[in-house]
């Protein structure tokens, strides 16, 4: 994994906005209709040496493919791991159950997905690794035609997979989340094997505190969440931790977030992962005044920090100023070289998310690039 040297890397979390042409696929083979499949793929290609080539115009360094043949970050591994079925009853954050009108409100505006979230139902185990060969196709293809310092691709991990789609099948939690961990080895593996750096999404981290684990003492939360980093470091265990990064979070969405755990808490176990590089929240304005506990905390000497230095829900568009300003209390806790510049979240956590116009995605990633390269 690339850090930064000469001046500050630049990155993002991972999704991007999708066109509508393969928004609209992505939901058509959801829905069991009848595509001209070859064309949905050609088109899905085209959409990651775009996405690829404009992050790159934008002055990002370390690109994704923008999760384009993706329905959702998490869901979508019901198509390459045997096991998942149906639907399952959905289960709101803590603070957005506070206020069922703004809930509401997010439902009908679009800002809460409709699509299905499977149960695990049967025995876990690699289905298809053809979807995960074709993102790599897709993707190496594009940062060939593009350039960028390097690439990195997302996966669900085995905690995030949990967090959204509940088991009835297995006897335990823990049995669970080890099964997940066996059968996604496989794909984790192959990313890096290709030459592109892994991305570990962990939401389940953060936002399960008050989305899975809502209810519970913070012992049982505590408990829960060192049990999803065993199972992730478990799932990695063939793969440099230099090769990995992990994305934290407490959940891609504009609201109250008056539940949300305290990095205080959430820290100290997201440091046990193996990933070398952590990418967490640190602008908005639930977060933003964190970067206090990592001045406090022991961060091991190997771990680079990618905090969020802008925000993935609003369209405000940062000042680079201030981006430099959120990047520098960051480098002067660990050093320049151990620092790169991220985002809060993604910009398009499933298909047809009408959330940041794309244009001002792109003009929010440049004042991310202008920032970096102020400090």
């Amino acid at each position: 994994m690339k850090t930064s040297t000469d001046r500050i890397l630049t990155t993002h979390v991972g999704s991007l906005p999708r066109s509508e042409v393969v928004s609209q696929g992505v939901f058509a083979i959801e829905a069991g209709e009848e595509i001209d499949l070859d064309a949905h793929c050609a088109e899905v290609a085209k959409a990651v040496k775009e996405v690829v080539a404009r992050q790159v115009a934008a002055g990002i360094d370390v690109v994704s493919d923008g999760e384009m043949s993706k329905l959702s970050y998490a869901t979508y591994i019901k198509d390459r791991i045997t096991g998942f079925e149906g639907d399952s009853p959905r289960r709101a954050p803590a603070d957005l159950e506070e206020h069922p009108s703004f809930l509401e409100r997010m439902a009908k505006t679009g800002g809460t997905p409709t699509y299905k979230r499977p149960q695990c139902v049967g025995p876990i185990e690699v289905k298809d690794m053809g979807p995960c060969n074709e993102d790599i196709a897709n993707f190496t293809a594009a940062v060939a035609a593009s350039g960028p310092v390097e690439g990195f691709m997302n996966a669900a991990s085995p905690g995030v997979i949990a967090l959204f789609q509940p088991n009835v099948h297995y006897p335990d939690h823990e049995s669970y989340l080890m099964a997940l961990a066996d059968a996604m080895r496989a794909e984790y593996e192959a990313i890096v094997e290709a030459g592109i750096v892994l991305q570990l999404d962990s939401p389940d981290l953060g936002l399960g505190r008050h989305m899975m684990f809502k209810g519970q003492p913070d012992e049982e939360y505590e408990r829960l969440a060192n049990l999803h980093v065993e199972a992730l470091n478990h799932a990695v265990r063939n793969i440099p931790a230099d090769m990995m990064r992990l994305h934290i979070c407490w959940g891609n969405y504009e609201g109250p977030h008056t539940h949300d755990a305290p990095m205080s808490q959430v820290l100290p176990i997201a440091l046990k992962a193996k990933p070398q590089a952590l990418l967490f929240e640190s602008s908005n304005p639930r977060h933003a005044h964190e970067w206090v506990t990592f001045a406090e905390a022991d961060i091991p000497d190997d771990k680079v920090l990618i905090p969020g230095v802008i925000d993935s829900t609003t369209h405000f568009v940062e000042h680079p100023e201030l981006v430099a300003q959120r990047l520098r209390k960051f480098v002067d806790i660990v050093g320049r070289e151990r620092v790169m510049a991220g985002s809060d979240c993604g910009f398009s956590t499933f298909a047809g998310y009408a959330g940041i116009d794309p244009d001002i995605a792109y003009l929010k990633l440049a004042a991310m690039a202008e920032g970096a390269a102020l400090v």
